[in-house]
């Protein structure tokens, strides 16, 4: 860990002159309680840093949310070992991708049983009507989006077969988040406030923009477990097929790495925004994906004061999408993905291993805020264009 400033510290052994420049600028807000932590995988964001733990008092940032409000992971370990699986994978890998639908405005034409239970505690719990934000927001329950979500068949260092997906809140969570990082913003306006950067617009603790914020962030980050939950049953299920028999969960496990909650830090009652970060209080567990084609872990917090108690949420990336495009090629990516079975298109070059950060590098700047309980290698990957 480096301290930046008395505002700022840092866990990112590879980190750019922009990103800190940008953490800096948050830094600098007077709300912040007691300081901003970077985590191993930070990069540029829009308005926060990817990547980042913001700690505020009285005062939420819309943006230290970001846009796929609630996005995390979700992981449930099998009773399967993987000298149990047919070497032909092609079929599980397709019946996965019948089963969800992918990529950006995916979503079901109907619903499933389990869905319609999940849509109408979703509609009870809602004090706003989610349609205004997304009219098909019931069909998008269920669904995985594109990017870098995944939903990965992944074998850990004993063998044991693992369902791992990562995901989030879909287009109405997306809707939620930027109508009110539009009102934050017309609001710092109005008032005539100087902000470092017209992203950082904050909402105040006591008025009815931050209550309504607050009630539609909750709402967009219950739906994102729900989404998770709704896809990782219908993955166990394909799972079964293919396997020729019932999955019982050995464990199953949820983080969410976009989101905000109340904690106590420092002697005080804090908003606690983790912008591409998870809760590594001490005993909890977690998830921390690599790339597509890089190893992930399963791990549990060590409850770092100075961090938080936060961790990583993935390997971060190193490319842009549009450079990494520029910069690698199928072949590449065929040779980074060799003994995967996943999807092989040009769609993925900007989710290709070398965009990211090298994950080893991420866990070793971690060691002192997780311990690794499980090694996952792929063996299955789905995603969406």
């Amino acid at each position: 860990m480096r301290q930046i400033n008395e505002r700022l510290m840092n866990w990112a052994s590879l980190i750019g002159d922009e990103t800190l420049e940008q953490a800096e600028k948050a830094s600098r807000l007077p709300f912040i309680h007691p300081h901003i932590a970077l985590m191993p995988d930070a990069h540029l964001g829009k308005g926060a840093t990817v990547g980042s733990v913001i700690p505020t008092l009285g005062a939420l940032i819309p943006a230290a949310v970001g846009v796929d409000i609630g996005c995390g992971m979700a992981a449930v370990r099998t009773q399967y070992k993987v000298e149990d699986l047919r070497p032909d994978r092609g079929s599980l890998r397709t019946s996965i991708e019948r089963a969800i639908p992918l990529s950006a405005g995916g979503y079901n034409r109907q619903l499933t049983e389990s869905a319609q239970r999940r849509v109408a505690r979703l509609e009870a719990a809602a004090d706003f009507d989610p349609a205004q934000y997304a009219k098909n927001w019931k069909l998008q329950l269920g669904s995985l989006g594109s990017g870098n979500h995944f939903i990965e068949v992944c074998g850990d260092e004993r063998g044991s077969v693992w369902l791992f997906l990562h995901s989030g809140s879909r287009g109405v969570g997306n809707r939620i988040a930027g109508h009110h990082i539009q009102v934050a913003r017309e609001l710092q306006q109005k008032r005539g406030v100087e902000l470092p950067d017209r992203d950082l617009a904050y909402l105040e603790e006591g008025t009815g923009e931050f209550d309504a914020y607050l009630r539609e962030l909750r709402w967009a980050q219950d739906f994102a477990l729900a989404n998770r939950d709704e896809m990782m049953d219908r993955v166990v299920a394909c799972f079964a097929e293919f396997a020729g028999g019932p999955v019982h969960e050995v464990e199953r496990v949820q983080c969410h790495h976009n989101y905000t909650e109340q904690e106590t830090h420092y002697g005080k009652q804090v908003w606690l925004s983790r912008k591409g970060a998870i809760n590594a209080a001490a005993g909890v567990p977690g998830l921390i994906p690599g790339s597509m084609g890089d190893a992930s872990y399963v791990v549990v917090g060590k409850g770092n004061a100075a961090s938080l108690n936060s961790s990583p949420h993935g390997a971060g990336r190193a490319y842009s999408r549009s450079k990494a495009r520029k910069t690698f090629t199928r072949e590449q990516l065929r040779e980074a993905m060799k003994g995967i079975e996943y999807r092989d298109t040009d769609a993925f070059l900007d989710e290709i291993p070398q965009a990211y950060k090298p994950i080893d590098v991420v866990m070793k700047d971690a060691d002192d805020l997780v311990e690794i309980r499980h090694t996952l290698r792929q063996l299955v990957n789905v995603k969406g264009d």
